[in-house]
C-alpha cells in the first residue's frame, strides 16, 4: 500500500505493560534508533521496585516514555502522543495522562475477562465509550507474534515474549526509525541461543511489515534531525555518564579510581559500569554493606587513590560516620547519592530530591562537605569531574547529588575532547615540610586552599598519625585543647566556604523580569521548558540553576535580591527554600511535590503564571 508520510516536529511515545513484557528494553531500543537519526531525545523510564511485580495489576505496570524532536528539548514530555498498552493494566494506569486525540495501540489478546477484572474493568474498554476521543488501534500483538514465529524452533512461551519486538517493529515503521542497530543488538544479546535471535528478529520484521501493509495505519511519520553543535554524539543515561566522568577524573588526575559500593537501587548501574573499565585503572569492590563500602573507599584515598562510594539515601545514612571521619582526616572522597523516594525504603524506583538536608547537615559534629548536583543525564559526566576536582584539590569529601530521574533518563551527549577536560593532577607530599627540614607536619595547610598535605603511606620520613580523634594544628598530634578544637572546626568549615565556584548565571532574555525561578538538580529541564512556554506567550520570567549547593556561588545573594519574587520548585517539601531563606533572608516561594515523579512543564507554567499575575 502507498502510505502518506507526514512531517512532525516532536513526538512523545510511552510503551507500557507488565514488568515481564520488556518495556524498558523496547523503549531503550527505540531511543537508540532515534539517536542514530540525530533527533534530540529525553526519556523517562518508570518501573516497579519488585523484581517480579504482580502480572496484570496496576502496581505491576512498567513504562518507558521517550520524547524526540527536531529541536532542542528539555523534558521527556508532559503527555504521550502515543501509548502502546500491552494489557488492560497498562491502559488503565496511563490513560489519564493522554490528551484527547492521542493514538492508543492496544494488545487485544490480553483484554480477557480475567485481566479486565484484575484492574476493575467491569466492561471491556475497547467495546464501550471509555476510549471515545482517542484514536484506538486494536492489534492482536501476542497471537500475531506467535503466528509469525510458527515455523521457527521456539516454544510458545518464548514466542509470546517476543511480542515487544513486534511492537517495536511497528513503531519503528510508524516513525521511520532505522532498525539495523536493533537487529545487531538482538544478535549480540541472544548470541548463545540462535533460536531466540531468529525469533526476535522475525517478530521485529513482522511488526514492521504489519505497519507497512495494514489499512489501520494509513499515515507514516517523520521527525527530522535536530540542529545541534557539530561533533560525535551518543545516547547516554545519567548513571553511565557519571561513571565515565569518574573514569575521566582518574585519567586526568593520574590516580587509580577505587569504588567501594554496596548494590542499591538506583545507584547499582554505576558499580556495573565502572567494573568494565579496569584498563583505565578503575578498581571496583562490592562490599558486604554500606559501611564497609565507604570505609574501603576512604582507605583507598588514604593510600593515594581517588576513593569513591555510590549509594542512595538509605546508604548515605549508614555512611554518615565514615564521612565525618573523612572530614576529620581531610582526605578526598566522592560520595554519589542517587536520590530516590523515601523515607526509609520508600519507593526505590521513584525519584525525589529529599536528601539535600542530609547532604548538607547529616553528620554528627561540625562536619561540612562540598555538595554538587547535576542537572541532566549528560551533565552527570561533568558533575562527576567537578566533584573529583573539589575533592582532590581541597582534600574533602564531596557529595554528588544525582536522582533517579537523571540517573535512568537519557539524552544525547556530545563526546568531549579529552584534552579540554580539567587537569586534576595532584602533588603528593614527598619530603618534610617543617622548619627544621626533618619534620613532617601533616596539618600544615596550603594558604590558598587550606588543604593539608597528602602523603602516601610508606613515604620515608613522612610518618604521621591518622584517626578520628581531634588533631593538633600542624603536627596532627591528638589534642583535647579547647582552643585548638575551636580553631580546627572553624578551619575545616572555612576550607569548604572558600572553595571558589562559578557565579550563578541568570537566563533573563528581556532583562526586565520581576520573578526568578531558582532550581537545582533535575528540576532544570521542567523549569526551563516552563519558562520557555511563558516567554513564547509574551510573559517575562528569569531562570537560574544551582550546581554547587555547598558552597553556594558568591553572587547568589545579590541575584536573589534583584528580583521581586523568587520561586523554588523542588521534589521535596522545601529543603532548598529553607536554606535560601535562612542564608539570604529572601522570602522564597516554595513549590513542592513528592509524588515520585518529575514535575511536568505544564504544571510549572500554570503555577508561575499565577505568581506573575500577583507580582
Amino acid at each position: 500500500m502507498s502510505k502518506q508520510i507526514r512531517q512532525l516536529d516532536r513526538v512523545v511515545i510511552r510503551f507500557a505493560g507488565d514488568s515481564g513484557d520488556g518495556m524498558q528494553l523496547t523503549g531503550d531500543r527505540f531511543t537508540s534508533e532515534t539517536a542514530q537519526l540525530g533527533n534530540d531525545i529525553s526519556t523517562l523510564p518508570n518501573f516497579p521496585a519488585e523484581i517480579r511485580a504482580p502480572a496484570g495489576t496496576l502496581p505491576g505496570v512498567s513504562s518507558f516514555q521517550v520524547h524526540f524532536a527536531d529541536y532542542d528539548i528539555l523534558t521527556p514530555g508532559d503527555a504521550p502522543n502515543v501509548l502502546v498498552a500491552m494489557n488492560p493494566a497498562a491502559l488503565k494506569a496511563n490513560l489519564a495522562d493522554l490528551p484527547r486525540g492521542a493514538d492508543i495501540i492496544v494488545n487485544t489478546d490480553e483484554f480477557t475477562k480475567r485481566n479486565l477484572a484484575k484492574v476493575g474493568y467491569a466492561v471491556n474498554p475497547l467495546e464501550d465509550d471509555t476510549l471515545a476521543g482517542y484514536v484506538v488501534h486494536p492489534v492482536a500483538l501476542t497471537s500475531m507474534t506467535i503466528g509469525a514465529l510458527a515455523d521457527l524452533d521456539v516454544s510458545k512461551k518464548d514466542a509470546e515474549r517476543a511480542k515487544n519486538m513486534f511492537a517495536l517493529g511497528l513503531l519503528s515503521w510508524m516513525y521511520s526509525r532505522p532498525y539495523e542497530s536493533t537487529l545487531r543488538f538482538l544478535e549480540r544479546k541472544f548470541a548463545a541461543r540462535p533460536e531466540l535471535v531468529a525469533a526476535n528478529v522475525a517478530a521485529f520484521r513482522a511488526g514492521w511489515n504489519f505497519g507497512e501493509t495494514t489499512e489501520d495505519f494509513a499515515v507514516r511519520y517523520e521527525v527530522k534531525p535536530a540542529q545541534m553543535p557539530p561533533g560525535t554524539y551518543r545516547n547516554i543515561t545519567g548513571n553511565a555518564a557519571l561513571s565515565l566522568g569518574l573514569v575521566a577524573a582518574g585519567v586526568r588526575s593520574g590516580l587509580p579510581v577505587f569504588l567501594g559500593a554496596y548494590p542499591i537501587t538506583p545507584a547499582s548501574d554505576i558499580l556495573h559500569e565502572l567494573s568494565k573499565h579496569k584498563r583505565f585503572g578503575v578498581l571496583t569492590m562490592q562490599a558486604e554493606d554500606e559501611i564497609a563500602a565507604v570505609g574501603a573507599a576512604l582507605g583507598a584515598s588514604y593510600g593515594g587513590a581517588l576513593g569513591v562510594t555510590t549509594t542512595s539515601g538509605p546508604g548515605v545514612a549508614l555512611k554518615g560516620e565514615t564521612i565525618s571521619l573523612a572530614v576529620a582526616l581531610e582526605l578526598p572522597l566522592v560520595i554519589v547519592d542517587v536520590q530516590r523516594a523515601g523515607p526509609s525504603t520508600g519507593m526505590p524506583t521513584k525519584t525525589e530530591q529529599a536528601d539535600l538536608n542530609m547532604a548538607l547537615y547529616g553528620r554528627h559534629g561540625e562536619a561540612p562537605v562540598a555538595v554538587v548536583a547535576p542537572k541532566s543525564p549528560a551533565d552527570c559526566f561533568y558533575a562527576a569531574l567537578e566533584a573529583a576536582r573539589i575533592a582532590l584539590t581541597y582534600r574533602t569529601p564531596v557529595i554528588l547529588l544525582s536522582d533517579n530521574y537523571v540517573a535512568n533518563g537519557s539524552e544525547p551527549w556530545l563526546l568531549p575532547d579529552v584534552e579540554s577536560l580539567p587537569d586534576l593532577r595532584v602533588e603528593f607530599a614527598t619530603s618534610p615540610n617543617g622548619e627544621d627540614g626533618t619534620t613532617f607536619l601533616p596539618y600544615l595547610r596550603d594558604p590558598e586552599t587550606l588543604a593539608r598535605p597528602w602523603a602516601i603511606p610508606g613515604t620515608p620520613g613522612l610518618e604521621h598519625r591518622i584517626g578520628g580523634l581531634e588533631k593538633a594544628d600542624k603536627t596532627g598530634d591528638i589534642s583535647y585543647d579547647p582552643a585548638n578544637h575551636d580553631f580546627m572546626v572553624r578551619t575545616r568549615a572555612a576550607r569548604i566556604e572558600t572553595i571558589p565556584v562559578p557565579d550563578v548565571e541568570v537566563d533573563d532574555p528581556d532583562g526586565d523580569a520581576r520573578v526568578l525561578v531558582l532550581g537545582w538538580g533535575s528540576t532544570y529541564g521542567p523549569i526551563g521548558a516552563a519558562c520557555r512556554g511563558l516567554r513564547q506567550r509574551g510573559l517575562s520570567v528569569a531562570q537560574a540553576h544551582l550546581r554547587h549547593l555547598a558552597p553556594m556561588p558568591a553572587n547568589l545573594g545579590a541575584v536573589l535580591r534583584s528580583y521581586d519574587r523568587v520561586v523554588i520548585p523542588e521534589m521535596n517539601l522545601g529543603q532548598l527554600a529553607h536554606v535560601i531563606r535562612a542564608k539570604y533572608l529572601v522570602d522564597a516561594i516554595g513549590y513542592n511535590q513528592v509524588r515520585g515523579l518529575p514535575f511536568t512543564a505544564a504544571e510549572l507554567e500554570t503555577m508561575l503564571e499565577e505568581v506573575l499575575k500577583n507580582v
